[in-house]
């Protein structure tokens, strides 16, 4: 909006960069480089992956290379750190270019690094390298970058089928596991029916199990191979009886509620009753004959107590972390559905005082009879519904939030008592980034609440918005009349509260008083 009211100015531009400033120069936030990246290789540890390719094959070349000593080390992961430095890079940025750049696009760079140069890059390298490296060092990290970039795609791929299909988010560790139980034994099953009549694994003592498909024995002896099968399926889920009741009972039950010593001793018990009975029942299929005695001819041998128990102690970290993993996904889907509740609730806080300042603006209109009325009523009517609608939307761009600044500013100029300084900068690199709606205004509506309103003397207000691809930086500085009452309002009291909830670790907002002078910087950082 340009030039409007009393010596309202808003100055655009969108190609300027971040400018220092004061606030920009404590230190906090010269620590927010350094905390931004830290978080972001936290959420997207790709780089860190590949940076651990190449100290691991390093240290695979020093052991398998004289001398072997730290210099081989260093220049082998010096070497192969280069050869996969633009690897690095792509891991890198390509959190960022997912989202901006087309498909079409982001697959040239794709390619481009890992079908042209990396096939290149090994070549170069083995030939180059100013160290006494093994030419096969490169090639065996230009595979392996290969097949690690592959293996995250697939597995990125994954997730978003897991989250688009819900039948695959129910299915946990239990249905993998009898489903791995299920596929083991029909496969056995399959492989022995396969070696019979062969005289290489067939003879009269016993049947050995060989590596070989034939699907015309299969089908020759199908009830043997549904009945090898079903006994192949027994034995297994034998041993998945420990671990269930190991999941559902002793870890759950005992274990939470009586402690280590109550768990270690029911373990014990649960093998000591069990083992001999289950024993008994596997020595009597028919399959352990034909398989040569395949478990031992006494049922209380403690080789079988020792398989128990081995179900037992490996099924424990996995049962731990699997009801640490769900416990935890439950705290984290409370305290997000406690989040937004906690929002919508600020939300209405906020919404009703801008309600009451725009009838405030339609009553000063109406008792000024002014000229401007139709275009302050378009204007009026444009916020509330910015209020009404945007209000309730999880996020708006930067340039709708900044339009409803303008709006609010119009009004704001016309119902005050005598001129105000306003200014309103905008230095916008990318003003199609998000943010949560009524955001930004806070602000300035305190500014107008507690500056310019109740001034007596000539006030101001200067409003500064800049914008790029990684931050967003709003300065509003405005005069207060003394004494100024430094406990902060509701809307500052909310703002923070949002602030906290929306961008944990990822705000700042510094608030000063000084000669009859109050500023308030906001910075967000863009994830």
């Amino acid at each position: 909006m340009n030039d409007v009211g009393h010596g309202l100015r808003s100055v655009r531009h969108f190609d300027l960069r971040f400018s220092p400033t004061p606030s920009f120069l404590t230190l906090p936030m010269m620590l927010k480089p350094f905390i931004y990246k830290s978080e972001r290789l936290l959420r997207h540890p790709e780089p860190w992956l590949y940076f651990g390719l190449a100290s691991g094959l390093s240290i695979a070349n020093t052991l398998t290379n004289r001398p072997t000593n730290w210099t081989t080390y260093f220049q082998s992961l010096l070497t192969v750190s280069a050869l996969l430095l633009p690897v690095l890079v792509v891991a890198w940025y390509k959190p960022v270019w997912k989202p901006q750049l087309s498909a079409r696009l982001y697959l040239k760079r794709w390619l481009a690094c890992f079908a042209v140069y990396l096939p290149l890059g090994t070549t170069v390298f083995a030939y180059t390298t100013p160290f006494d490296l093994p030419d096969s060092l490169f090639i065996i990290a230009g595979f392996y970058a290969l097949l690690l970039e592959l293996l995250l795609e697939s597995a990125v791929y994954a997730q978003k089928l897991v989250r688009q299909r819900r039948w695959l988010q129910k299915f946990g560790l239990e249905k993998a596991i009898m489903t791995s139980i299920t596929l083991i034994s029909v496969t056995l099953a399959a492989m022995a029916v396969s070696s019979l009549d062969n005289p290489a694994y067939d003879t009269k003592e016993q049947l050995l199990i060989a590596f070989v498909l034939d699907f015309g024995k299969i089908g020759q002896y199908f009830g043997t191979f549904l009945f090898f099968t079903l006994q192949f399926l027994l034995m297994y889920l034998s041993g998945y009886l420990f671990f269930y009741i190991n999941s559902h009972f002793l870890v759950s039950q005992i274990l939470k509620q009586k402690g280590l010593v109550f768990y270690a001793l029911s373990v014990l018990a649960t093998i000591a009753l069990l083992y001999p009975l289950i024993a008994q029942g596997l020595l009597a299929l028919p399959i352990n004959d034909r398989l040569g005695g395949f478990f031992s001819s006494n049922p209380f041998q403690l080789e079988n107590a020792f398989a128990a128990l081995a179900v037992m102690l490996v099924s424990l970290p996995v049962v731990l972390a699997l009801q640490w993993f769900n416990q935890n996904s439950r705290i984290v889907a409370l305290e997000k559905e406690k989040a937004e509740t906690e929002l919508d609730l600020l939300k209405q806080q906020l919404n009703p005082h801008f309600f009451f300042n725009t009838l405030n603006n339609l009553y000063a209109l109406s008792l000024q009879k002014s000229d401007q009325a139709p275009e302050s009523i378009l204007k009026l009517s444009e916020l509330m519904r910015y209020v009404i609608y945007k209000g309730q939307e999880r996020e708006v761009t930067i340039r709708q939030e900044i339009d409803y600044i303008n709006d609010y500013l119009y009004l704001q100029q016309i119902r005050l008592r005598q001129r105000a300084g306003i200014r309103f900068e905008q230095e916008i690199i990318d003003d199609q980034k998000t943010v949560p709606p009524l955001l930004l205004i806070v602000l300035v509506e305190n500014a107008f609440k507690h500056g310019i309103e109740p001034a007596h003397d000539p006030a101001y207000l200067h409003l500064l918005v800049k914008s790029d691809h990684r931050q967003l930086y709003i300065r509003c500085e405005n005069s207060v009349e003394p004494p100024e009452d430094s406990r902060p309002g509701i809307g500052l009291r909310n703002l923070k509260r949002r602030l906290q909830l929306l961008y944990p670790h990822q705000h700042e907002l510094i608030t000063t008083v000084q000669d009859q002078r109050f500023r308030a910087e906001l910075t967000l950082t863009f994830l």
